[in-house]
């Protein structure tokens, strides 16, 4: 007898790019990383890290819902742009 493995999607939107979610908790997860994200956006604050670039460093790594919304954000444009740049 086979076993059906059902794995939910949900396409979620931000700043006009789809996430790609797997289950439904998912979408309350990618709102909230988008909420304190776009926080330390606006309040230029990136504790405890020494500059935005190092915080979105750090956070690279973790992959996931947390990297999408940063591609959806340009995080990872910005910082690829300031890392091309010679100056």
């Amino acid at each position: 007898m086979l076993k059906r493995h059902r794995k939910m999607t949900s396409e979620g939107f931000l700043n006009g790019r789809s996430l790609n979610l797997k289950a439904a908790s998912d979408t309350k997860v990618a709102e909230r990383v988008a909420k304190h994200l776009q926080r330390r956006l606006e309040e230029d604050d990136w504790r405890p890290y020494k500059s935005r670039e190092d915080a979105v460093h750090a956070w690279r790594r973790l992959g996931g819902i947390r990297l999408q919304v940063m591609e959806a954000l340009g995080l990872l444009n910005d910082q690829n742009n300031e890392s091309e740049d010679p100056h």
